[in-house]
């Protein structure tokens, strides 16, 4: 494609602001246009935005600098959007300390004083004396980088921690010890989608890519490998331990905690994985395969000697826990030790137990088991939400977990195992008054009579005139649940008098297998469907009106709102699309995304899915002549997960095509990526800007009381 030059921003007759406002003139940078077509099965398709795709352009650069430049003059201008952001910081500024953990002779715990951009990893020795372990706050000084995973070696001596810098998954590795703070040897890497997993003391292992030609934040990646690191080897050194020869797109290994096995779970896909294990007690022992397909997701979550515990949908869409002998252990031998039941299966295991976390209509219920399978007891929950934790190792006579709703802040139990004895550990104190609120769940019926869950948070007493702003949010995919959790900035939108809904769609994990794949491939329509029938109700019932109606989703979240306010722009005032993945002919191409495949087929797979995915694809879908929502696209321009040219490419047709007075804005993130280790700063802020735009486009000229 011949070069194209970057044109300066031109005035255009689109107008801004709510039914209320007094209508201010816009001015989009003029985007050129390519002449690129693709050709699939006979049909070809223009893509004029393709040049967006390579952000190592200085007309990207350029274009990102001026759609940035728009977006920050007209948010200015909002008048409310100080006293908004104040706020959010006033109620953000409350102390966060997370679950101890204990490693070596130390506690470990993460702690927040309240408005510190990442939160501090500290310790305590036997004696109580507290300390700054690790300050992510000092890894750069714009406060980009952040803290991925913190794994201790078997005697907890020394720690290899993970650091991302501007938002991107590829990762640092850094070695230490923990006693003297000395660095131990060079730093690693290009470390990708991996965790860290300690034999003994002596080594660990991790996964990576190679890493690709071209630029590495979309260049694309799928073939992952498993790597063991020896202390005091360089990292070209580290051996291949699976990967090399069998090309799978994600790879994992870890240890079990008593240091016998190492488990290898290969996938090509989100779902479905090989499973692998290797007796690290005899020298070049063989890698013996447990399960050979994709058919099922397979996890290995503890093991008592040769015996392994495995949790699997393996005939089982909810899940189950099965036990095998290791020295036979294909899913033939598979024995229950917690059987699937009606509700989705979520297990951890800590001091000698399982805890089963089941989903019941997407809130929390949680039950004990001991290695038989005998039940030990239900655990009584502070309400009705969403627990997690348990996890610890086996010795350990105190574990913890924590509660979280749409309306209570989370707070950490511990819990003793042996008597069920439950306490607070940790409250926190935030300026939010929870008894003045409720969450309701109700039932809907979506397009082709399956009934859906939602859950409308908002307070007590309100009046159901249609006329309430809302924010309705939704995920459906990846087999990912929405659970209730608490939100600072759900909890300022609510204070202003606002109304979140969260519906559980088709596509997500809420109800197994079935209702997961229920949202993949050719029924991806159902999860729109399921959507668009949560707005319907909610303006039926009169909690808002499509006046006052705002639609959000993040990544797969985002596709969804890309999709649902190009086939019914009228339903809603706002949308608000964050890091989607708009162009879904071509998201295969980038990164990792081929391995999202199973969830929504490719365009090269044949002709009926090409023209079934055409038919849904944001990108492809903006109209000339149709008046869209008033939108507000969020990415970061270090987004190597969902490339930020899914974003670039739908701001960029729908500033051409929009009819009518509702402003079309992308708000790029600088240094950040997907959203992991964003700064608190960086995220009060992108708060702050989406609702003070969601309110103002409703004709709100000040906060609401």
């Amino acid at each position: 494609m011949k070069k194209i030059l970057f044109l300066m921003a031109v005035s255009t007759s689109l107008t801004s602001l709510g039914q209320n406002q007094k209508a201010t003139p816009l001015t989009y940078p003029k985007t050129a246009k390519g002449e690129t077509v693709d050709v699939y099965f006979d049909t070809k398709v223009n893509d004029p935005y393709r040049w967006l795709e390579d952000d190592k352009s200085p007309e990207t650069a350029a274009w990102v600098k001026e759609e940035n430049k728009v977006t920050y003059d007209y948010l200015d201008q909002i008048p409310f959007r100080n006293a908004l952001k104040s706020r959010l910081e006033k109620l953000w500024n409350y102390e966060k300390i997370g679950a101890p953990f204990k490693e070596g002779s130390f506690i470990y715990y993460y702690k927040n004083n309240g408005l510190q951009n990442q939160s501090v990893l500290y310790r305590k020795d036997s004696k109580g004396k507290e300390e700054v372990f690790l300050d992510p706050n000092t890894f750069s000084k714009l406060g980009t980088s952040s803290l991925g995973g913190v794994d201790f070696s078997k005697d907890g001596s020394k720690v290899a921690y993970s650091i991302s810098e501007g938002g991107s998954d590829w990762r640092k590795v850094v070695l230490m010890d923990v006693n003297t703070f000395k660095k131990l040897e060079d730093t690693l890497v290009d470390v990708k989608f991996s965790g860290i997993s300690w034999k003994g003391n002596e080594g660990f292992y991790y996964s990576s890519y190679d890493k690709p030609k071209g630029s590495e934040l979309s260049a694309k990646t799928d073939q992952h490998k498993l790597y063991y690191h020896k202390l005091g080897t360089a990292q070209k050194d580290d051996q291949v331990i699976f990967g090399a020869d069998q090309k799978r797109r994600y790879v994992g290994g870890g240890v079990t905690e008593d240091n016998h096995y190492l488990v290898i779970s290969a996938s090509n896909a989100t779902y479905g994985n090989e499973l692998y294990i290797q007796d690290l007690t005899k020298p070049n022992s063989p890698i013996v395969t447990i399960v050979d397909n994709f058919n099922s997701d397979n996890n290995i979550i503890e093991n008592e000697g040769e015996k392994l515990f495995i949790e699997t949908d393996l005939n089982a869409p909810n899940k189950r826990i099965v036990s095998v002998d290791v020295s036979n252990p294909k899913p033939e031998n598979w024995k229950d030790v917690i059987p699937e039941t009606e509700n989705v299966l979520t297990p951890t295991t800590g001091g000698g137990y399982f805890f089963a976390n089941y989903m019941k209509d997407a809130v929390s219920v949680v039950k004990q088991y001991d290695y038989s399978g005998k039940l030990i007891r239900e655990i009584k929950l502070p309400g009705i939400g969403t627990a997690s934790g348990f996890g610890s190792k086996k010795e350990e006579k105190i574990l913890y977990y924590s509660f979280t709703n749409y309306i209570t802040p989370p707070s950490i139990y511990s819990f003793e195992p042996k008597s069920g004895k439950s306490a607070v550990y940790q409250k926190p104190k935030v300026d939010f008054k929870s008894e003045d609120y409720q969450s309701v769940q109700v039932f809907y019926t979506s397009k082709d009579g399956t009934k859906i869950p939602m859950i409308i948070t908002h307070k007590k007493g309100l009046k159901l005139d249609g006329k309430n702003p809302t924010i309705l949010y939704g995920y459906g995919g990846f087999n990912i649940s929405l659970t209730p959790s608490f939100s600072i900035s759900n909890a300022v939108w609510m204070e202003n008098g606002g109304i979140y809904a969260v519906a559980n769609l088709r596509g997500g994990g809420e109800y197994g297998k079935k209702w997961h794949d229920a949202g993949t491939k050719m029924q991806k329509q159902n999860v729109f469907d399921d959507f668009i029938a949560a707005a319907e109700y909610l303006i039926a019932q009169k909690y808002t009106s499509s006046n006052f109606l705002a639609i959000r989703g993040g990544s797969n979240g985002g596709l969804l709102v890309g999709a649902t306010m190009t086939q019914r722009p009228d339903l809603m005032k706002v949308a608000l699309p964050a890091v989607g993945v708009m162009d879904m002919l071509r998201y295969h191409t980038f990164t990792s995304g081929a391995g999202w495949a199973f969830d929504y087929g490719t365009s090269a797979d044949s002709k009926e899915m090409f023209e079934y995915i055409k038919g849904y694809s944001p990108v492809a879908n903006v109209k000339a002549g149709v008046q869209y929502p008033a939108t507000m696209v969020t990415t970061g321009d270090h987004d190597d997960r969902v490339v930020p040219a899914h974003s670039f490419k739908f701001a960029a047709e729908l500033q051409e095509k929009q009819t009518g007075n509702n402003p079309v804005l992308i708000r790029i993130d600088i240094n950040a990526g997907h959203g992991a280790g964003k700064s608190l700063a960086a995220t009060i802020q992108e708060s702050c800007d989406i609702q003070a735009f969601t309110l103002y486009n409703m004709g709100f000229t000040a906060l609401p009381k």
